[in-house]
Formats: C-alpha cells, structure tokens, sequence
C-alpha cells in the first residue's frame, strides 16, 4: 500500500522573517515617464505596492490556514530513471458513490491553489443529475510542496508518468483529466501513453495546428470553406499579440532556466514582478481583477515551495529539450480517448476551434465570451459548467458514469 500522509503547510517563522528583510532592503529601477506602461514589462507602480503591503500588511498566516482547510497529503511516487520522489497533492472527495476521479494538472505560474474555488462545486453538486467528481490535484514536481528534481532530462513523459502513478497509487485505475497551460501537455501525453486507464480529457488550453490535405483531409476542405468570424479575427489576433511581444519569457525559461534562476531564488521583489506580470496580462482584465492578496498568496507559494521558485522554470528546458521532447506531439492526432476542449477568448493563444478538432476523438467544445488563461480561477463557474456538461449523462462523455471506480486509499 502507498505510504500516504495527511500534509499541513508550515512555513517557518525565520522564512517570513527574512522576506520582510528583503523586502525592507529591495531597490527598485529608477522612475521614468513610462514606468507604468505594461508594454514595457510589469508597472513600476503596481510592484512598489505590492511589494509595501507584502512587507507590511499582509497576512501569510491567514492564508495558510485557509489554504490548511483543504484535503491535503503526500505519498512517494517511483519514476523510471529518477528513484522515488515525494509528490504533494489535494484530494476533494465526493460524498457520491457514483463521483468520477477527476485529475487536476496545472502549468506555470500556477499551481495546486488555482483550482480550489472549483473543488466544491465539482465533487458536491447541487443537482443529483449531474455529475460528481473526486478531485485529485498534484504539485508538479518542482512545484509546490512537490520534492525537486535532482537529475536532467524529467520531461513531460516524466510529468505525466508522475500524475498517472499518483492515481493509481490512489485506487484510482480509470479516471479523466482537465488540464491548461503545461497541463495540456501533460493531459495529451496522458491520453497517448495511457489510454487504458484515462477514459476522457477537457483542457482549456487549445494548443493545436490547422488543419492539412494529408492528415486532416475533411477538416481541411471545411477550413477552405470557413470565413473567420469577427471574434475569430479577434481571438487570432490576440494570439498574433502573445506570439510576437509575449513570449519572451517562454524563450528565456526554455534556454536558461537558470541564469533567470538566480533572481528568482534571491529576490522576493524578482519573484513578484516575474509572476505578476503574467497573472496581469493573461487574465480577462474585463471581466476579472485581482486583489492584492490573491496576488500576494499566489506568489508566497512559489516564494515557500519546497523546491524553491527557480526549479519551477525548469519545465520550459526540459519540455523543450531532454531525450525525448514530445512538445509537437502533444499537437498531434491522438485517438482512444475522447477528448474536449474549452475557449476562452483572453488566453494566450487561442485559435480556431475547426483546428482543435485536430486533437482527437472531440465530444465536447465551447467557445466562452469571457476568460483568460487561469480559467479555472478566473471562471470557476464556467469551467465546472463545462466538465458538467461532458461528462454529464447526456454528454459527449457521460458514458464514463458507467464506469465504477474503485473506493480510494484515502
């Protein structure tokens, strides 16, 4: 039996007393006249108030408690070519006999926290017709209180091998997945590498290319016939946005994890300004607004994650290089499991849904008017509404309510 353990966050006195020492020591870049203008990179302005009330006037040990009222625990997970690593994660049980093992993967910057105002609406439906879900929601290695790698070359097949073993270590041999950002990745690689235990995917993270003669020829001919929309025009243009002045920070986690590593790991004003522009830009500034203190949680838990902030950027190296980098794939045709996919307009690259039917077997799609990247914290609702749908007894993939799961070890 896997050695399971209840997990509490404790975060030391010294570590909160050496933030606020860094804090009071930070220096900041001198003021311009476009300090403030976001297309130069994160505002001067915001990082100074944060970093002020992070000092002085916010509250760690609150949040830690309220973040200790969720389910959470360890348990050791044996990886091919990298010994036993102890992996952190949540666990929202359904009272439902009938729930459904629902396993949560997150990317970066975001983390096992980004889909905790989901787990009661998913595993305690108000309407008994519709589906229930045990929620499972790992820290990626590197993320979180998750162990760190110690050795090169822990790829994404290594991501996914990591969740896949949880889950059954959990008794949880069929289950399916939701997944965004590098858990889209993740969830395909679990679709390719274990079709006999994941039974369907959602992610809301469309990476997918258009449509070929050759592969795709039926998608193709209708992509010849599709007069793009005007928010199709819009959406693509918002990826043409990202692709051309976002993606800087992709290409320098992707090379050199870490030389970005140092500032990252010395400087809690790095760290913020490095996260927050992220958690700024790829929202729905329209429809959402961050508070100061979900900023502030979201960036301590990378700031006190067991692996330290640096290892988190590792994923861009190695999903990009390692022995056998499988990026392209995950954008490729995977069959025998059914598969949905979610939009939402302020993601970061969000093209047509015709080219997400590339992906696979697709059951479900829908297109959202509102949203960004961190759908799941952004629209919670809207997200649950989703998995509701496909998975619900009428849906694409209700078929897996069939399926029994067997009673978890916890």
């Amino acid at each position: 039996m896997a050695n399971i353990r209840p997990f509490q966050i404790e975060i030391p006195d010294t570590e909160l007393e050496k933030l606020r020492t860094k804090l009071s020591l930070a220096s900041f870049p001198d003021a311009v006249s476009f300090s403030d203008d976001s297309k130069y990179g994160t505002p001067l302005k915001d990082i100074r108030r944060l970093a002020a009330y992070w000092k002085d006037g916010y509250d760690w040990r609150k949040h830690e408690a309220k973040l200790n009222q969720l389910p959470h625990f360890t348990t050791t997970v044996e990886v091919d070519g990298f010994d036993e690593l102890e992996i952190h994660f949540l666990h929202h049980k359904s009272s439902r006999p009938d729930a459904i093992p629902l396993l949560f993967c997150h990317g970066w910057p975001g983390g096992f926290w980004e889909p905790i105002k989901m787990l009661p609406l998913l595993a305690e439906p108000t309407d008994a017709s519709q589906p229930a879900f045990h929620v499972v929601v790992p820290s990626l290695p590197n993320f979180g209180f998750s162990e760190g790698v110690k050795k090169p070359d822990f790829g994404l097949r290594q991501y996914a091998e990591t969740v896949h073993k949880l889950m059954l270590q959990l008794n949880y041999d069929k289950y399916v997945s939701q997944g965004g950002d590098w858990g889209f990745a993740i969830t395909r690689l679990l679709a390719l590498d274990y079709p006999n235990h994941l039974l369907a995917s959602h992610i809301n993270f469309l990476r997918a290319f258009p449509p070929t003669a050759s592969r795709h020829p039926l998608l193709y001919l209708q992509s010849l016939f599709h007069r793009h929309t005007p928010t199709e025009r819009a959406r693509l243009a918002r990826s043409r946005e990202f692709w051309s002045e976002g993606i800087g920070y992709n290409v320098l986690q992707g090379t050199r994890p870490h030389t970005l590593g140092f500032a990252l790991a010395d400087s809690p004003v790095a760290l913020l300004a490095w996260v927050y522009e992220k958690l700024y830009e790829w929202v729905d500034g329209d429809s959402y607004q961050w508070t100061d203190d979900e900023v502030l949680t979201w960036v301590s838990c990378y700031l006190f994650s067991r692996a330290g902030p640096a290892a988190s950027v590792r994923i861009y190296y190695e999903g990009y290089h390692g022995s056998r980098p499988v990026g392209e794939r995950t954008r490729r045709w995977i069959g025998g499991v059914k598969l949905g996919f979610s939009i939402f307009p302020r993601d970061l690259d969000v093209p047509p849904a015709l080219w997400g039917r590339t992906l696979g077997p697709v059951v479900f799609e829908k297109l959202h008017t509102e949203g960004g990247h961190f759908a799941a914290w952004e629209k919670p609702e809207a997200l649950v509404g989703d998995l509701r749908e496909m998975f619900g007894r009428n849906g694409g993939a209700g078929d897996v309510w069939k399926v029994k799961s067997a009673k978890a070890k916890i």
